[in-house]
């Protein structure tokens, strides 16, 4: 069976197929099938957003779609900016701005903890849709440390870890990443599905 990733980030993209390489033929992003598609991310949670660009996706490139929804929950500001994550400091994305804006708003709050939450959703069909959830948890730090990773990274000082999550590489990341908790919990299910199981 193959697969399309319903992102055009390259990060993204590379986790999602180091992950699922082993339940899918080929896996493919929106580029590499000539795919330009732009889903209004309409939904209220995490989860709802991730099903309406894998439905979307999947519709587009006839075949079945993951994706993800993705973002950073800051405690001190009520759980913002969560499903804002990526437009946090308007058009067109931005990470640095959005770092920017997210530091300014905590400089005087004491909670600086966090966490990351990442909604994924395998669209087979309208009748088999999979889901998943998960979350990491840990810092905003004042200052940006490490050139890896995107987003939020630099600011994010994992728990788990005890670095910030530009600061590790793809490898240690995947084992606390929230979106790699996300995709573990999605394979987790597709064992037990009959379409991948043994």
């Amino acid at each position: 069976m193959d697969l399309v990733i319903a992102s055009n980030n390259k990060h993204k993209v590379t986790e999602i197929k180091s992950i699922l390489k082993d339940y899918f033929e080929n896996i493919y992003s929106l580029r590499e099938l000539g795919i330009e598609i732009e889903v209004e991310e309409t939904g209220e949670t995490f989860a709802e957003n991730a099903l309406l660009k894998a439905r979307a996706v999947s519709n587009a490139a006839g075949m079945p779609a993951i994706a993800d929804d993705s973002g950073i929950s800051a405690n001190a500001l009520d759980g913002r900016p969560g499903v804002y994550s990526a437009r946090y400091s308007g058009e067109p994305c931005d990470d640095e701005r959005n770092n920017d804006k997210l530091l300014e708003e905590l400089k005087d709050k004491t909670d600086r903890s966090a966490y990351y939450t990442a909604s994924i959703c395998l669209y087979l069909d309208e009748e088999n849709i999979i889901t998943a959830e998960g979350k990491t948890y840990g810092t905003i730090i004042s200052e940006r440390r490490g050139d890896k990773g995107f987003g939020y990274d630099p600011i994010f000082l994992s728990d788990d870890l005890g670095k910030t999550l530009a600061e590790v590489d793809l490898e240690e990341k995947n084992k606390i990443s929230h979106r790699a908790r996300a995709l573990k919990s999605l394979m987790e299910k597709l064992e037990k599905n009959a379409r991948f199981g043994e």
